[in-house]
């Protein structure tokens, strides 16, 4: 039966902006060779890459940082902008980065990006990361997005608490707190005597509290406002 729905479900709709026209081909007969996948479209710059989004409306964005004409991050935050401005339901963008710890990869997360990858990362892994984003997860651990804001960006001020943050009760502050820690739902639900599931849910409705996508997201939201240790 669960066979019958994969082969019913629609396909998850994948596309690359890298200006590098080999890694490109690998990527499309890569994602191609999937039967849950579709590559829709592909692009050489930033600029092209806005305007294939538009044109294509991909479900992933798989995107370089450094390109000419446009890079990754100014591209990524177009993409995003233009999608919600014409109403419709923004692609997942996954950062390609050539190293762990890389500021414009920070940079591109706060720009609204759902992780990031290393270039080489194993085929088999970025398969999983293309599906993972694209069910609404992060590609990388809270903790990793955590380290790598730690290490480049200074957070704000303090200042008064967003007002979104105000309308979270008091047992989703506490949840809000961990998953900024980077713990993950099975790591809280232990800590807090809690079932996995129930520790979903709140997570779900911290996120749409907040108006926020993601657990990456979450990160970003509690490191700029400095709302955890």
């Amino acid at each position: 039966m669960s066979d019958v729905h994969q082969a019913d479900a629609p396909r998850i709709r994948v596309a690359l902006v890298d200006d590098q026209a080999l890694f490109r081909a690998g990527i499309r007969m890569l994602v191609s060779s999937q039967p849950d996948l579709e590559f829709v479209g592909e692009a050489g710059n930033g600029a092209a890459g806005v305007s294939m989004a538009a044109a294509v409306h991909p479900d992933v964005i798989l995107m370089d940082i450094r390109m000419p004409v446009m890079d990754g991050i100014d591209a990524t935050v177009a993409i995003l902008a233009a999608a919600e401005e014409a109403g419709g339901t923004p692609p997942r963008i996954v950062v390609l980065t050539t190293f762990e710890l890389d500021e414009s990869a920070s940079r591109a997360i706060r720009g609204g990006a759902s992780g990031f990858l290393l270039k080489d990362a194993d085929p088999e892994f970025l398969l999983a990361a293309i599906r993972t984003v694209h069910a609404g997860s992060a590609v990388i651990a809270a903790s990793a997005t955590r380290e790598l804001f730690a290490h480049f960006d200074a957070p704000e001020p303090a200042q008064e608490e967003p007002e979104a943050f105000r309308t979270l009760t008091s047992r989703e502050r506490d949840i809000f707190a961990l998953a900024a820690l980077g713990l993950s739902n099975a790591e809280i639900a232990a800590g807090e005597f809690l079932s996995e599931a129930t520790v979903k849910t709140h997570i779900s409705r911290i996120l749409s509290k907040l108006s926020l996508r993601d657990r990456v997201q979450l990160v970003v939201f509690a490191f700029q406002h400095r709302l955890t240790q």
